[in-house]
């Protein structure tokens, strides 16, 4: 279950750095956030899915690698989106 064309565009321009900005560390944190609550939603329902289960670890794995790239390359940016997200860290 990908996520809707509409929540996927205001969570782009949300977070985008330009005005043409889609593939920034920022966004593709941002999406990645809005598809692990989503998948963990969805576990809450069936927790025998195990296929998604998987798939929910390999993106918390993902996120996970590009705020650590985040963060190396610059800090504040790193610090202003996790508090945006919620994220804990």
């Amino acid at each position: 279950m990908p996520l809707e064309a509409t929540r996927k565009r205001e969570i782009i321009q949300a977070n985008a750095r330009t005005a043409t900005d889609s593939g920034s560390s920022e966004v593709q944190i941002a999406l990645f956030s809005a598809r692990i609550e989503q998948l963990t939603d969805h576990l809450k329902l069936h927790a025998k899915d195990h296929h998604s289960r998987r798939g929910l670890l390999r993106l918390v794995g993902k996120r996970r690698r590009l705020l650590d790239y985040l963060r190396g390359q610059d800090f504040g940016r790193y610090r202003t989106l996790i508090d945006k997200l919620g994220i804990r860290r």
